[in-house]
C-alpha cells in the first residue's frame, strides 16, 4: 500500500491539506488479499496525521504499513491511512541504547541507521520490509526461548486518537495499563505515530544448519532450547526430516570460527532439478535457485498428495546437503527468504517455562507433542501439506493482546503451516486457497482447544461459518 501511495497522483483531499488517492485496488504482498479502497491518505507530517484522525469526517479509517500481512489486517474499503511518508529516525540515545522514530520507518532502514552507533534491534521477523508501527502492533516475533515478541521492546509510544489533543504519550511509567494494551493493539486504540525502541549492542551470530529426525528432535530439544540463543525447526511434512537452524552470538574479542566451504549450490539443488526434469521436462531449470525450483515443482500439481510428497522429499534432500555454518551480523542471519507467494497460518501456544530442568523421564513438552499430533493429522487426512512447517519460540509478552501473553519466564511456541501459490491462473489459486482453509480448519478442529492455540494477528482470518465465527469471537 505504501508503494502505491508513494506513486499515486493525489487528486482529492480534505480541507486541512491532507490528500488522498483516488479509489483504487490495494493488494498485499502475496496477492491473497485486496481491497477496493475509497480513500488512501498519506500524511507527511504528524500535524497532518492528527488533523486527519481528529477531523470526524470518516466513519472508518485504518492505518496501514507495508501491506505485508497475509490476512490484509490493515485493509479497509472505507479508508486507509498510509504511514509510509512518516518514516524518520528522530533520535538515537547511545547511552540508553534506544532509538526514537516515526511509525512508518522501515525495519531495514532503521537497522542501517543504527549501525554507525554500534546498535541493532533485539530480534527480527523473517523479513525486514515491515514498518516499525505494524511490526510492533501485530506482535511480530523472531525466535529465541528467552527473547520476547517485538512489542516488548517498545519503551514509549505516542498514539493519535479521535478525541483531540496532541496525542497520548504512553510508557510503563505513564499510563502503564493503557501502554500494555497499546503496545500490541493492532491500531485499535489509535494510530501509532512515534515509538521509542530498546536496542541491543550490534553483534555477530554464528549460525548452524543441520537436519535431524523427529526422534532426535524429541531427544535433544530441551538441551538445544537452552544451548542456543536463537533456534527454529523446519519440519518437512510426509518425511522424517526436520531442519534445525540455530545460532549464538560471538562474544566480544572472540575470533570468528573458520568457515569451511560447503557443498556447491549446483550439487545442493540436484534432487529438485532431477525431479523437475521428470515431471515437467519442458521447463528449463538452468539458473533457478532453490525457491524457484520448488515453485516450479509445486506448480505441476500443488494439491496432489503423492506429488507433494515427492517435492517434499526432494526438499528434504536439499537441506541434508545444506548443513553447515556461517557468521554474519544478527540482522543478516535472522532475516531469511520466506519463498514465493503463499498462504500461511501461524499459531502460538504456551509450553511451560525454562526455569526448571525437566526430568529425563518427563512427558514431551507441549510444543513437540503438538508437532507429533499435527504431523499425524496430516498423514491421517492425506493433506497435501507444503514445506516447511516452521516452529519458533519466544518468551512471554506483557501485552494482553499478544498471542504470547505471559510472564517474562514463560515459554511460547509459534507454528506456521503453509501452502504456496505458484500459479497465476485464478481458478488454480482459488483451489489452493480452499484447500488451505480446510487445512487450517482441520488443525483448529483437532488441536485448537487442547493446546489453547492463538492466531498471529497478521494471519488470523475471519470465519464465515456462523458457528465457527461465534467460537472465534468468544475466544478473542
Amino acid at each position: 500500500a505504501t508503494l502505491y501511495v508513494a506513486r499515486a497522483q493525489f487528486v482529492d483531499g480534505v480541507d486541512d491539506g491532507t490528500f488522498a488517492s483516488e479509489s483504487s485496488t490495494v493488494e498485499n504482498w502475496s496477492g491473497t488479499k485486496r481491497v477496493e479502497c475509497e480513500k488512501v491518505f498519506a500524511p507527511e507530517t504528524e500535524e497532518e496525521l492528527r488533523r486527519l484522525v481528529q477531523s470526524g469526517r470518516f466513519s472508518k479509517l485504518r492505518p496501514v504499513g507495508s501491506a505485508l500481512s497475509p490476512n490484509g489486517v490493515a485493509f479497509e474499503k472505507r479508508g486507509m491511512l498510509s504511514m509510509g511518508l512518516l518514516d524518520k529516525v528522530l533520535e538515537v540515545d547511545v547511552e540508553k541504547k534506544q532509538v526514537r522514530l516515526q511509525a512508518g520507518a522501515r525495519v531495514r532502514e532503521v537497522v542501517e541507521h543504527l549501525r554507525p552507533y554500534g546498535l541493532t534491534l533485539q530480534n527480527y521477523a523473517s523479513i525486514r520490509e515491515q514498518q516499525m508501527g505494524g511490526f510492533t502492533q501485530v506482535g511480530a516475533h523472531g525466535t529465541g526461548a528467552a527473547i520476547p515478541p517485538v512489542d516488548e521492546t517498545v519503551v514509549e509510544m505516542k498514539i493519535i486518537t479521535p478525541r483531540g489533543g496532541d496525542g497520548l504519550r504512553l510508557s510503563a511509567e505513564s499510563e502503564p495499563d493503557m501502554f500494555k494494551l497499546a503496545k500490541c493493539g493492532v491500531g485499535a486504540l489509535g494510530v501509532v505515530s512515534e515509538l521509542t525502541i530498546q536496542c541491543v549492542d550490534a553483534h555477530k551470530l554464528v549460525e548452524y544448519t543441520w537436519t535431524a529426525t523427529p526422534e532426535e528432535i524429541e531427544k535433544k530439544h530441551e538441551i538445544w532450547l537452552r544451548e542456543y540463543q536463537h533456534i527454529r525447526y523446519m519440519w518437512i511434512p510426509h518425511t522424517e526430516t526436520v531442519v534445525v537452524v540455530a545460532s549464538n552470538p560471538l562474544t566480544p574479542g572472540e575470533r570468528e570460527p573458520r568457515i569451511r566451504s560447503g557443498m556447491a549450490e549446483k550439487r545442493r539443488v540436484e534432487p529438485l532439478v532431477r525431479l523437475l526434469k521428470e515431471v515437467a521436462p519442458n521447463v528449463d531449470p538452468a539458473d533457478m535457485n532453490f525457491g524457484q525450483l520448488r515453485d516450479e515443482l509445486l506448480k505441476v500439481n500443488p494439491l496432489d498428495v503423492e506429488h507433494v510428497k515427492l517435492v517434499n522429499a526432494a526438499e528434504a534432500e536439499f537441506w541434508k546437503r545444506s548443513s553447515g555454518m556461517r557468521v554474519d551480523w544478527s540482522d543478516q542471519i535472522l532475516g531469511f527468504d520466506c519463498g514465493g507467494q503463499q498462504h500461511v497460518l501461524e499459531v502460538a501456544f504456551p509450553v511451560g517455562d525454562l526455569e526448571r530442568e525437566r526430568p529425563e523421564a518427563a512427558p514431551l513438552r507441549a510444543d513437540l507433542q503438538f508437532m507429533r499430533e499435527l504431523r499425524e493429522m496430516i498423514v491421517k487426512y492425506q493433506i497435501p501439506a507444503h514445506a516447511p512447517i516452521e516452529q519458533r519460540w519466544t518468551s512471554g509478552s506483557s501485552s494482553p493482546m499478544s498471542p504470547a501473553a505471559g510472564t517474562p519466564n514463560s515459554l511460547h511456541s509459534w507454528v506456521g503451516i503453509i501452502m504456496y501459490l505458484p500459479t497465476d491462473v485464478q481458478a488454480e489459486r482459488d483451489a489452493i486457497t480452499n484447500a488451505f482453509k480446510a487445512y487450517g480448519a482441520k488443525e483448529f478442529d483437532e488441536l485448537g482447544d487442547k493446546y489453547e492455540l492463538r492466531t498471529h494477528w497478521a494471519k488470523i482470518e475471519l470465519e464465515t461459518d456462523p458457528e465457527r465465527l461465534k467460537k472465534q469471537r468468544e475466544k478473542i
